[in-house]
């Protein structure tokens, strides 16, 4: 069964995430031959057309205006409305990010859908959409099928297969979008914290420090192994709790849920909150004074030592052998 799907791109500043890519992937399966739409929200988002045509949208809604410079609910909400009524979809899919979070359910309510969250993958069985996803902070997983003529999905980063690039083109048509005059919220300035590396959330490679790292300083080797590794840097809540380290490096239940092809827990324990957000994770190296440490169970291979003779001998190996 043909149908129509809507992907809601995600990006950072004017760069697409690679979640929307892994979703453009995904919505070409299940569209079946059906139409594969993207939809492009903000200020100056013309040029990120070309990416997501490469990647297989087959038709491209953009709302550039300066009214959605930055999030806004319901400014966004009017824009998909827009494309909703142009593109006519039966699914419409979006990032399991802060936006897509929040977007998704209004979308879902302005049309009384069902919705899916925290997707981690996407088939069809008997011509029905079946949305997987975690329960019970990952212990379980359940397929979950949706009735109606709508449905609404965000998709966790890292889950679905990135889709070879292509040369194809796709239609770009540009929406004028009747934003509402009594917006409840207005945002006239925005203060980013200075940030680099890698995005935690769609990182491939994540180094993690708990609180076996002891201060913010115990934290510059794990940082020396991203750097070699290409990786981005992580941490549990309890080195976030005790000031070593920044709120938005926290992975866990109530952090960032992560999926990297290798994760390395560094003087983590292993708490249940923190196995929740990284126990997914497709390898998991764990380096830990406590060889009784719950972290153990669940990693592929473990290193019973001090991470601070470990990690700086496990650097300069890598190092090597990558140079």
């Amino acid at each position: 069964m043909a149908r129509q799907v809507l992907v809601v791109a995600d990006l950072r500043g004017q760069e697409v995430r690679n979640v929307t890519l892994e979703t453009l992937g995904g919505a070409r399966r299940i569209a079946q031959g059906g139409r594969v739409s993207a939809l492009l929200i903000g200020q100056g988002v013309q040029a990120a057309a070309d990416v997501l045509a490469q990647y297989g949208a087959e038709q491209i809604y953009v709302v550039d205006a300066p009214e959605v410079a930055q999030y806004n609910p319901d400014a966004y909400l009017a824009a998909a409305v827009e494309a909703i009524a142009a593109a006519q979809p039966q699914v419409i899919l979006l990032a399991h990010s802060a936006i897509g979070r929040d977007l998704a359910p209004l979308i879902a309510a302005r049309y009384e859908a069902g919705q899916a969250s925290d997707v981690i993958a996407l088939d069809v069985d008997n011509g029905e959409v079946v949305y997987t996803r975690p329960i019970y902070a990952g212990k379980a997983f359940t397929k979950v099928k949706l009735s109606g003529e709508l449905t609404v999905a965000t998709v966790r980063p890292n889950n679905l297969a990135m889709p070879s690039a292509s040369g194809e083109t796709a239609n770009v048509q540009s929406l004028s979008v009747a934003f509402p005059s009594d917006l409840r919220t207005v945002i006239r300035e925005v203060v980013k914290k200075a940030s680099t590396g890698v995005d935690l959330t769609e990182a491939k490679i994540i180094v993690s420090g708990g609180r076996g790292v002891k201060s913010a300083e115990g934290f510059a080797p794990l940082r020396e192994l991203a750097d070699v590794l290409g990786a981005a840097l992580g941490a549990s809540r309890g080195a976030c709790d005790a000031g070593y380290c920044d709120y938005s490096m926290q992975v866990g239940q109530t952090g960032k849920v992560v999926t990297p092809d290798l994760y390395i827990a560094c003087g983590i324990s292993g708490a249940i909150q923190h196995l929740a957000g990284m126990s997914n994770s497709k390898v998991i190296v764990a380096i830990n004074k406590d060889p009784e440490a719950p972290i153990f169970k669940v990693a592929d291979y473990g290193i019973v030592g001090d991470l601070f003779d470990v990690v700086p001998a496990l650097t300069e190996k890598l190092r090597t052998v990558l140079a």
